[in-house]
């Protein structure tokens, strides 16, 4: 069986148009132009977008099971991950709103569940169940909102504004606790480097899919603040943390 005057069986060419859309496909595969420099340009961007979104499916499983272990959210800051489950949530909803290619936000939605698996882990594990359920029903409330034809625009278009705001924060508000810890404590370095490396990825493949300002800045900053952490982690790798500070830690979260 062919498909678009090619042997490749047709069932393959509907997964290869996800990398190589419209004109790309036939200039790949039917005139065989593998130096087409735009087509190159959208191919590397799918393949590395789809690629974000595997490896999003698992970014956040070794912190997860890094508090398993442990049995404690000690080191994490509960603010820091909520303000990026803000960020990302905001990606997600104004991405899926402008009717983005899902390969240009596609891991918020995999990083949206893994963040809110470590928040309610964060208050499970520090005795506060109740509040980690009603955590949990409250995002899971707010973004069937946004997500739904009902939330406007220009709402969409001021959470992914704050977007740039709230990454700093985030970030920071962590990068201050592993100072003032003189460890990262519960991190997951595999976490954290994942995490720097998609967002610089990020960067090309909203240039090339989206053209979207707010979009790109917003993942420029995510790299600079993720660098920061990562660099974190070389200069306290051999350190431990107090356990005075662990438990001042606990009880600021409580």
């Amino acid at each position: 069986m062919t498909a678009n005057n090619t042997f490749i069986p047709v069932f393959l060419a509907s997964w290869l148009q996800l990398i190589a859309p419209d004109n790309c496909f036939e200039e790949f595969f039917v005139n065989f132009n593998f130096f087409h420099m735009p087509c190159a340009k959208i191919l590397i961007s799918k393949c590395l977008g789809y690629g974000i979104i595997c490896g999003s499916c698992i970014v956040k499983v070794p912190q997860i099971l890094k508090i398993f272990k442990a049995k404690s959210g000690d080191g994490i800051s509960l603010t820091s991950v909520t303000l990026e489950l803000v960020a990302i949530s905001a990606s997600w909803a104004y991405g899926r709103g402008k009717n983005f290619p899902f390969s240009s936000y596609g891991e918020a939605l995999f990083l949206a569940i893994q963040t809110t698996m470590i928040a309610f882990l964060v208050l499970y594990y520090s005795g506060q169940t109740t509040k980690g359920i009603t955590y949990v029903s409250t995002y899971v409330a707010c973004m069937a909102f946004l997500l739904s034809p009902q939330a406007p625009g220009s709402l969409l278009a001021l959470l992914q504004g704050g977007n740039m705001i709230l990454v700093s924060v985030s970030k920071l508000i962590q990068a201050v606790a592993n100072y003032r810890n003189s460890s990262t404590g519960q991190l997951s370095v595999i976490t954290v480097y994942m995490l720097f490396l998609g967002s610089v990825a990020r960067i090309f493949t909203s240039v090339q899919e989206t053209g979207d300002s707010m979009v790109i800045a917003t993942f420029c900053l995510s790299s600079v603040f993720n660098g920061i952490i990562a660099a974190q982690f070389i200069y306290y790798w051999q350190s431990h943390p107090a356990v005075s500070n662990n438990n001042a830690l606990s009880k600021k979260i409580a």
